[in-house]
């Protein structure tokens, strides 16, 4: 199993962008893929999730209206579309595929089995 996340950088405040994560290695029809980020000094937090099978899609309160997950089933990709980008969006993110039926388990890291590598994004004020 391997996910491949991709597509940070460097951009002002207010800006936006989007990130990938390639999925491959199996099926996963019955995962959340969610998008976790981990700023320096601070713990990994939840981010977003989204569901391979019906596109339901969950947001931190941080980030809520301002990120959109989204999946494209063909390309076993799904992305996360960044935008009114702040500092404090300032991270390393990780894209993870959980498949745990327990309810909420897409908020905790410990439930997701398979990592992607991590790609930064760096806000400027």
């Amino acid at each position: 199993v391997q996910l491949q996340a991709s597509g940070g950088g460097l951009v002002q405040a207010g800006g936006s962008l989007r990130l990938s994560c390639a999925a491959s290695g199996r099926t996963f029809s019955n995962y959340f893929m969610g998008w976790f980020r981990q700023a320096p000094g601070k713990e990994r937090e939840f981010v977003s999730a989204i569901t391979w099978n019906d596109n339901s899609t969950y947001y931190a309160d941080s980030v809520k209206g301002r990120f959109t997950a989204f999946r494209d089933n063909a390309n076993n990709t799904v992305y996360l579309q960044m935008s009114s980008l702040k500092p404090e969006d300032t991270a390393v993110y990780y894209c993870a595929a959980c498949r745990s039926s327990i309810i909420g388990a897409y908020y905790y890291s410990r439930y997701y089995a398979y990592w992607g590598q991590g790609t930064l994004v760096t806000v400027s004020s």
